[in-house]
């Protein structure tokens, strides 16, 4: 039990864990770094070990971040171009051949699976992550080829929080959490 809530102890790195929404904009993630985030992503479990996952890396500077940019939405883009390196989340969730026909049923999750493989794995390395949803998913896809077997699913932001956690009101930022016995459904 931890002394401040009582609950659970968890590990540090998830205890402080927040959504920034302001990132350190002199903060680099190297490549290593990056290779360590995709890694922990591609280790992460599925359905029948399908991996239903793939990325659109950008790291701040380079040519894949200049083309993720303009399609965030105005709320995103106040923060996230600050963000050392922007992932595109994709997720397959139709088979290539037969358009209609579900891929996997476990396809998003699978994917959420390895995100939060990645945002564990960058707590670890320093990092904070943000991951959204306000952005142009049809213009992303385009932007980057997608095929339509693929859906643009989610973005994580990465790099140095600019600020501590509750230090900066945002919408979808709070750390206020539902208790034990509100999460749990059923339990003996």
């Amino acid at each position: 039990m931890t002394e401040e809530t009582g609950g659970p102890e968890l590990h540090p790195a998830l205890a402080q864990r927040f959504s920034p929404v302001g990132f350190d904009p002199e903060a680099a993630v190297s490549p290593a770094q990056l290779d360590t985030l995709l890694e922990a992503a591609r280790r992460a479990p599925s359905a029948g070990n399908s991996q239903p996952w793939r990325f659109v890396v950008g790291l701040r500077g380079d040519e894949v971040y200049s083309r993720i940019i303009p399609h965030l939405a105005r709320s995103s883009s106040r923060w996230a171009v600050s963000a050392s390196l922007l992932v595109v989340n994709l997720a397959q969730v139709h088979l290539e051949d037969m358009p209609g026909w579900e891929y996997s049923e476990f396809a998003r999750y699978d994917l959420g699976q390895a995100v939060a493989h990645m945002t564990v794995q960058g707590l670890a390395l320093g990092l904070d992550a943000h991951q959204f949803r306000a952005f142009d998913r049809d213009g992303l896809a385009a932007e980057f080829e997608v095929p339509a077997h693929w859906e643009v699913t989610s973005m994580t932001a990465f790099g140095v929080a600019a600020h501590a956690a509750g230090e900066v009101a945002s919408a979808g930022t709070s750390r206020d959490r539902l208790s034990l016995d509100e999460v749990t459904w059923a339990r003996a």
